[in-house]
């Protein structure tokens, strides 16, 4: 079961040593990765400055330690879009079913927050993720626009309902 919460200041630096461990291990620790963003190392300003448009979530192990997490931010390249950012958990938390758990969590945050998209960019190299997006609905599209992280080749959409 999923542990988790919104992020917080003391969450950066071992999030961030999260993201740029599973990077490196993917041998995507290049430009155009998010191992370069510029708010890696400060994610909670980042995510907490606009409380009602973009989340950070993380996930916590049985002592509340920090396991990994998932964001959310708009997205400008596609109407009513957000875009699911930064999935990524220690190595001690795989296989559990936990990056399964923190897509829904985004997915429930985005629809509830009224986005009617939500889209993601990943890369070849990150075969299960690939694999953990398709299973969650995500369907493969055409890059939709310029993006930030130029290394990503691979582009996702999900259309989410609203009830």
């Amino acid at each position: 079961m999923l542990k988790y919460r919104r992020i917080e200041p003391s969450d950066d630096e071992r999030i961030a040593e999260i993201i740029r461990a599973n990077l490196e291990k993917a041998h995507l620790d290049i430009p155009g990765t998010a191992y370069f963003d510029p708010e890696l190392d400060h994610l909670s300003a980042y995510y907490n400055s606009d409380p009602s448009g973009r989340v950070y979530f993380i996930a916590l192990g049985d002592r509340d330690e920090v396991i990994g997490g998932v964001g959310v931010a708009e997205f400008d390249g596609i109407d009513d879009c957000a875009e699911l950012q930064k999935l990524y958990l220690d190595d001690s938390a795989k296989g559990k079913g936990l990056g399964k758990a923190l897509i829904q969590l985004a997915i429930n945050w985005a629809a509830s927050s009224g986005y009617k998209n939500l889209y993601l960019e990943t890369h070849t190299g990150l075969a299960a993720a690939l694999n953990l997006y398709e299973k969650t609905g995500f369907r493969q599209i055409e890059k939709p626009c310029p993006t930030t992280h130029g290394t990503m080749n691979r582009f996702y959409l999900k259309t989410l309902l609203h009830e």
